[in-house]
């Protein structure tokens, strides 16, 4: 079972979610550069209900449901580059906050 968070306290979690995705994102692109594989990448929260405690309390707090009833983040890292690497970069260390957190949450990504 989740723990329960205020509608602040997962604002303040996707803050530092988005903040830790970019730094991972850029650190990617200084270490590999930019790389030709292009595609996107994101964040899916799983197993919260939306008509939960919790879920309301994310909805509130600006987070938003898929057609797959997960909460999904896109491109977290808010990089606008195309390389799907970079993004994976950032997807992956956003999940790792919320997984940090208590979450279920899984980086994901495709090509374009």
């Amino acid at each position: 079972q989740y723990m329960q968070y205020s509608i602040q306290e997962l604002k303040d979690l996707m803050e530092l979610a988005l903040t830790t995705a970019h730094a991972a994102a850029t650190k990617r692109i200084q270490d590999y550069g930019e790389q030709f594989y292009c595609g996107f990448a994101w964040v899916d929260i799983r197993g919260v209900k939306g008509n939960t405690k919790l879920g309301r309390a994310m909805k509130a707090a600006g987070y938003e449901q898929d057609y797959t009833r997960a909460f999904s983040i896109w491109n977290p890292s808010g990089l606008g580059t195309q390389c799907m690497s970079t993004k994976e970069a950032g997807a992956r260390a956003a999940a790792k906050v919320f997984t940090d957190a208590g979450f279920t949450a899984y980086a994901r990504s495709r090509a374009d």
